[in-house]
């Protein structure tokens, strides 16, 4: 453990440090540990976490169901990455959060860990000589607390002690209703070294979008999952809940988390996707052909859940398929106006509840074998994008068969990991289908 980590912890008084753990779902696993104590594991390489926390579905539940791996759950070593380190906001224990990477007991790295599978797709483009940054652009929604499951969701009380009924989509008015938690977030958000943007109003009653700086893919995932834990927390200690489901409501908007790609040599740091003149480089057609080809068999990567796919609807400010435009939010991938510098790709398509490293992996996976194979982009479009073919799956189970027989993306994304990442999914699409909705109840009980 570096001198320099233990000044941080000593400078900064903390003692208790949480290592964060991203499993398949981008929930947070991990331990808390006494600063000290902490620090002493870390040196001694005896953090360690069961190696099942990779294959816990969103229900709490273990994928592996009888196989004998799983009786046997080895453990995995944690070895903290030293540049995620901030001050955790919140707790009255002065806390740190630090992102832990997972090894075996060999060294080597644990390879369905979503942390290492977006690093190796980064390797990737390292060994072509490119550097990839990214911008990610989040949404959620604030509801009133909801303790009932079957019950909807519904916005909660704004400073004027009303509830939003219509959409306000860049109201400055609707977005000061917010002011005290949004307020919080900010203060929170300062206090973990976040590097955020803006923050706006979106389309749905009580949606709001926080806008990150451009960075690093890996360094701005762990950001985006520190952000969703500081807003969660927030809200409830404001008596609220926030949500990044993608579609929490009936008749409001999903919500996204559009990502903003770019790439640059990292020899000259010229940008790869624009030539001075500002038009469309090669590369960049290439990459987008990429895009076009191999997004939507990768869909469970960026939309994971069967709510997922409630989201990506025609007139619901979502795309349908992978049509590219200038400056057109109708299209999956969007090309936003701005100088050659700036010239980037804006993937429309990930929703708010996927988990941002492979989110990430699966759009920079698909633009690299678009950029190996040279693949050729569609015609860039004008107007109304939904008036083309719908290309991506309508449901997860549609996703999930047309992901697991993508062989071009597995075998860069790693077989291991993605039959580790099929059997979570299958068993969480097995749950719900064994779920009698309110809908049928309705509709059916006393019809049929």
């Amino acid at each position: 453990m570096s001198d320099a980590f233990r000044k941080w912890i000593r400078d900064k008084g903390v003692s208790e440090v949480e290592c964060l753990v991203p499993d398949m779902n981008g929930v947070l696993r991990g331990k808390v540990w006494p600063a000290q104590k902490f620090l002493q594991s870390a040196e001694t390489g005896s953090l360690r976490l069961p190696s099942s926390v990779f294959t816990l579905t969103v229900t709490g539940d273990y994928a592996d169901g009888d196989s004998e791996e799983s009786f046997g759950d080895p453990d995995i070593i944690l070895r903290p990455d030293i540049s995620s380190l901030c001050v955790a906001p919140g707790f009255k224990t002065p806390t740190a959060f630090v992102f832990a990477d997972a090894y075996d007991h060999a060294g080597e790295p644990w390879e369905i860990a979503p942390r290492h599978v977006l690093r190796r797709v980064l390797k990737l483009y390292e060994d072509i000589g490119w550097r990839l940054t990214i911008a990610p652009e989040l949404e959620f929604y604030l509801t009133q607390v909801n303790s009932d499951p079957d019950l909807p969701l519904i916005p909660p009380l704004g400073r004027s002690g009303r509830s939003e009924t219509a959409p306000q989509p860049y109201g400055l008015e609707a977005v000061t209703e917010f002011e005290d938690i949004i307020e919080d977030i900010y203060e929170s958000a300062e206090t973990a070294s976040l590097h955020l943007d803006t923050m706006i109003h979106e389309s749905g009653t009580a949606q709001l979008e926080i806008n990150f700086n451009h960075g690093e893919p890996i360094h701005l995932c762990d950001q985006v999952m520190v952000f969703k834990r500081i807003v969660r927390q927030v809200a409830l200690a404001r008596g609220v809940y926030a949500t990044f489901m993608a579609k929490p409501m009936e008749g409001q908007p999903g919500s996204a988390m559009h990502l903003h790609i770019s790439a640059a040599d990292i020899a000259t740091g010229q940008n790869l996707f624009a030539t001075k003149d500002g038009e469309l480089t090669d590369a960049c057609r290439h990459f987008v052909g990429g895009l076009q080809t191999l997004l939507p068999d990768v869909a469970p990567l960026f939309a994971p859940n069967v709510n997922s796919f409630r989201r990506m609807r025609p007139g619901h400010s979502a795309p349908i398929n992978l049509q590219w435009g200038y400056d057109n939010r109708s299209c999956g991938l969007r090309v936003p106006i701005s100088d050659p510098a700036n010239k980037r790709i804006e993937n429309r398509l990930p929703g708010a509840d996927s988990n941002p490293y492979l989110a990430v992996a699966a759009s920079l996976i698909c633009g690299y074998i678009g950029l190996r194979d040279k693949l050729e982009p569609t015609p860039l479009v004008q107007g109304n994008a939904y008036r083309y073919p719908r290309t991506l799956p309508r449901t997860l189970d549609e996703a999930l068969e047309r992901f697991l027989a993508c062989a071009p993306a597995a075998e860069l994304l790693g077989p291991a990991f993605v039959e580790a990442f099929g059997r979570i999914k299958s068993h969480e699409l097995s749950a719900f289908e064994g779920v009698i909705s309110s809908w049928e109840r309705d509709h059916l009980l006393l019809k049929v």
